[in-house]
């Protein structure tokens, strides 16, 4: 049976746009917001099974459905690293057509993040776990980085079915106001973000590109202390949400 299995997780893992979810939180907020998940293992169901009646009531019934007990030894050779909570899935990512209706739809009741050519997975993650959370209609990355690595996933906890995650180039952008987060602009608490904003956010280190700022509609600086170099990146997309969240009450 075990052997079975294998071969069974080896074809849906080769299936075109199937992302690895490491972890409950990954499977249960999958879950939660309408992922196609099409297989679960795990090394205990009952502590599984007692870990989402704790923690996701509301997807337990879908949890029993699908998991299935297999030895560790087994799980070990799915997966590169075992996660501690002992649950690893497979299941398919949105389609680019369907993250770009989405990101596209007008009128937008809430900001798209654009990363332009990050190069941190962690980083990534971090910023589509803050984008869950505030509401944000999605989030778009340019250059090489595939946003839905599963160490991206990882650093997200799978929030990444709870918004619109896609790789884009700058002439690909959804329409709407472009707020660029760069040292050179207006202090932002002098500016407000509209609804339909695009907050866009480079690297720590070599910041946003001419190319952006030249396609923005205003520039944007958060202040500093002197001496310091620059912010995180999730920590510069939480104050730029905080900051348009802020300016709905």
């Amino acid at each position: 049976m075990d052997e079975e299995l294998v071969r069974a997780w080896r074809v849906v893992e080769r299936e075109p746009g199937v992302v690895l979810l490491d972890g409950f939180h990954a499977l249960k907020h999958a879950l939660r917001f309408g992922g196609d998940v099409r297989r679960v293992v795990t090394v205990d169901r009952g502590a599984l099974m007692a870990l989402a009646a704790e923690l996701a009531e509301d997807v337990v019934a879908a949890v029993d459905r699908l998991a299935v007990e297999v030895p560790e030894a087994v799980v070990r050779t799915l997966v590169p690293r075992l996660h501690p909570t002992g649950v690893v899935a497979l299941a398919g990512r949105p389609t680019a057509g369907a993250n770009l209706a989405v990101l596209g739809a007008r009128p937008r009741r809430a900001p798209v993040v654009v990363l332009e050519n990050p190069r941190n997975l962690g980083n990534v993650g971090a910023v589509i776990r803050l984008a869950a959370g505030f509401g944000a209609t999605g989030v778009v990355t340019t250059g090489d980085l595939d946003p839905w690595h599963p160490n991206v996933l990882r650093g997200s906890a799978g929030l990444h079915f709870a918004t619109a995650v896609e790789r884009l180039t700058l002439p690909q952008l959804p329409a709407g106001p472009l707020f660029v987060l760069d040292p050179e602009g207006a202090d932002i608490r002098d500016v407000p973000f509209p609804d339909d904003a695009l907050l866009a956010f480079g690297t720590e280190r070599h910041g946003v590109s001419e190319e952006l700022k030249a396609r923005a509609d205003r520039l944007v600086a958060v202040p500093m202390q002197a001496g310091v170099s620059s912010f995180n990146l999730a920590t510069s997309v939480a104050m730029g949400l905080f900051h348009w969240m802020s300016g709905k009450r």
